[in-house]
């Protein structure tokens, strides 16, 4: 492949057509060894990217069934879904997540409490790390908890709204699980006490 062929292979053609263009035997023989490690290792970045993309899943992977309805929480892509008990409605949001590994928890669980205007207090461990923190804030737009809140029998774990929306998309939280305040709204309404709610 000559250099001014080489240059019209600029990153937006790339990005666009990679998978083409690597199925193109012609093409793929003349490109030079340096040039193909590069694609390959674009390739693998966008196959690791597109793994933990945010996407729409279906339900039975997960769970048995769709009783009560279900919460699946994906940690790697940073997306809640939820499916009703019977299967008409799907939604899917962006989440804010907890900060490190020893801060997450995964496994099984369900909604316990349904909080309409919940109020907030640090645990003992986030007083521990942050001693600067107030002891209680109580509802309102200044609440970590946002406008709704839902506990999961899991001690001082929550779905929760947030009044600090960039920290939607992010790891950021202290082990709970945060939306967009609309968001907790509307899923506030959809799920219920007794929901499954599954941490991946």
């Amino acid at each position: 492949m000559t250099q001014s062929a080489k240059s019209r292979l600029s990153r937006r053609a790339f990005m666009a057509g990679t998978a083409s263009v690597l199925a193109t035997p012609a093409l793929a023989q003349d490109v030079n060894s340096s040039a193909t490690t590069e694609i390959e290792r674009d390739i693998g970045n966008i196959v690791r990217r597109n793994a933990s993309s945010f996407r729409s899943l279906d339900w039975q992977p997960f769970f048995s069934n769709t009783k009560n309805g279900a919460i699946l929480v994906d940690i790697r892509s940073r997306a809640l879904h939820f499916w009703s008990e019977d299967q008409t409605i799907y939604k899917l949001y962006p989440t804010s997540v907890p900060l490190t590994e020893d801060l997450t928890r995964l496994g099984r669980t369900k909604i316990t409490l349904k909080d309409p205007s919940p109020d907030w207090r640090p645990t003992p461990s986030m007083k521990q790390r942050n001693p600067e923190w107030p002891d209680y804030v109580g509802p309102g737009p200044d609440n970590p908890l946002g406008t709704r809140a839902m506990h999961l029998s899991w001690q001082y774990y929550r779905i929760h709204g947030t009044h600090d929306t960039r920290k939607i998309g992010r790891r950021s939280s202290n082990g709970c699980i945060g939306l967009y305040n609309e968001h907790i709204e509307e899923l506030y309404e959809l799920a219920k006490v007794g929901t499954q709610v599954l941490l991946i």
